[in-house]
């Protein structure tokens, strides 16, 4: 419908959609507003699903209940070792070899979740365009694009990069990437698109307004990816390139190894429809999910908020933590398995809502603006980890946490930039170590100047030893080093 130009009777039959759903205030104000503010609102209300929202006040806030943990039969999610912590060498070598099949066969996407906004970092614009490398400040989305190219140097073929934005952030991610000329990708091979958005409401279950001719959206959440996947055309995009695979991260986790063949080889090997890394937790208040499986043989994440306190203590015969297992946003999907999951047709596989107790900005009965001291309202939103019971063999392998962790959330202190900075260059450093170069570092491996290596130059301890050995005459380590 295009509400420019909606007839008297079509807005009549979306109105009455909304009084019949218990809805109708949220056309409260509309003989007051402009005939813009009029198609912004009729806009927004035509793309609400109201038996859904229906559904989720029922579920979440009128007397129904959603699915409770039986947290006593939960067990630990078993997960393939890395070959340093007794993983079978020989496994994860052909492993490799068969993602980098894959990879030169042309079956494997990047798919970064890029849908925030920069604002605990201080920073005024998308979180993808945050500088954080030591050296140069290249952006997060600098710095997944030269891991995708320098896949695409190695393997013959540059993966596809899907990546989802919000309505808050959509304009300024693409202004972003056609300033830096999508960083030397083909733009034709970039793909943005915005995820969904789901209405607040009040604690009675009635959809919000923010202003007298606009709902109170917000995006609904990591899990709708999967289903904005599917609604913005991205399936059949996947099928044009001949992606069947999806290597699927985070926007706030620069060290992540957004191109890993282990990581595909094992998920292929298996025949999982959806894997997961996974880190061992470093003490039990750690704030990362828990990996479990149930009494079905499902795989899934539990929140480090909803798991009990004695089970996140728990410690096998060895003195570990029982559940070590966290996880920690990355993931490998099958393109069948997103459509079905993203879809929604199937009632058996639909992402679960969770409800968030938020201030949320709203108008009055006068249609004044209020800013609320306490939580006035709820918001809902999907995790992406909640497809996991759904997917068939799910598989979980253990990634070390220095190679491929450490994500930018605040501005200091702990999964901050301070933090991930310095991680980058312990990485550097290790990595110029292994290649034979004598870098001095700290007891925690911390070079005293900065250094920064670019994906181009390796992205790897094997690729960076193999273009240093190469480098003659070698440069001299000093503050400010950049290679690329």
């Amino acid at each position: 419908m295009n509400f420019a130009t909606a007839s008297l009777p079509e807005i009549a039959t979306q109105r009455n959609a909304s009084e019949r759903a218990g809805q109708g205030q949220v056309f409260d104000f509309w003989g007051q507003l402009t005939p813009a503010e009029q198609t912004t609102l009729a806009e927004q209300t035509a793309r609400i699903d109201l038996d859904e929202i229906t559904r989720l006040v029922k579920t979440h806030l009128t007397g129904g209940q959603s699915a409770a943990i039986d947290f006593l039969q939960l067990e630990p999610a078993p997960y393939i070792a890395r070959p340093e912590n007794g993983g079978a060498a020989a496994h994860w070598q052909r492993a490799r070899a068969q993602g980098e099949a894959a990879l030169r066969a042309g079956r494997v996407g990047c798919f970064t979740v890029a849908g925030g906004q920069g604002t605990r970092l201080g920073f005024a614009g998308p979180k993808g365009a945050y500088p954080i490398t030591p050296v140069r400040s290249h952006s997060l989305f600098q710095v997944f694009a030269e891991k995708i190219r320098a896949a695409g140097m190695r393997f013959g073929i540059t993966p596809p990069w899907f990546i989802l934005t919000s309505p808050a952030n959509h304009e300024a991610t693409l202004a972003f990437f056609a300033e830096h000329s999508h960083f030397g990708l083909d733009s034709a091979r970039v793909h943005c698109f915005p995820q969904g958005t789901m209405p607040a409401v009040d604690f009675a279950g009635k959809i919000l307004l923010e202003a007298p001719g606009r709902l109170a959206l917000s995006p609904d959440g990591h899990g709708g990816a999967l289903r904005a996947l599917v609604r913005n055309g991205m399936i059949e995009v996947m099928r044009d390139h001949g992606v069947d695979t999806l290597s699927y991260f985070q926007v706030d986790n620069p060290l992540v190894r957004c191109v890993d063949p282990e990581f595909i080889g094992f998920h292929l090997e298996t025949g999982s429809e959806m894997s997961t890394k996974m880190i061992p937790k470093c003490n039990a208040g750690e704030k990362i999910g828990h990996l479990c499986r149930d009494t079905q043989g499902r795989t899934l994440v539990v929140e480090y908020s909803d798991m009990p306190r004695e089970l996140c203590e728990q410690r096998d015969r060895d003195g570990e933590l029982h559940f070590r297992a966290g996880s920690i946003g990355i993931h490998v999907l099958n393109r069948e398995f997103v459509e079905r999951v993203g879809s929604g047709r199937e009632a058996a596989c639909r992402l679960p809502f969770h409800r968030a107790d938020k201030k949320v900005a709203v108008i009055d009965a006068t249609g004044q603006p209020v800013t609320p001291a306490k939580p006035n309202g709820v918001k809902f939103e999907m995790f992406v980890f909640d497809a996991l019971p759904f997917a068939q063999n799910a598989c979980i392998i253990e990634t070390l946490r220095a190679e491929d962790f450490s994500p930018v959330k605040n501005s200091t202190g702990v999964d901050s930039a301070e933090s991930c900075r310095a991680d980058q260059l312990r990485q550097f450093a290790r990595w110029l170590k292994a290649a034979g170069a004598n870098v001095p570092t700290d007891a925690t491996g911390l070079p005293p100047f900065a250094i920064e290596i670019s994906p181009l130059f390796g992205d790897n301890e094997a690729s960076v030893t193999a273009r240093w050995a190469a480098l003659n005459p070698k440069p001299a380590l000093a503050e400010g080093l950049f290679l690329t």
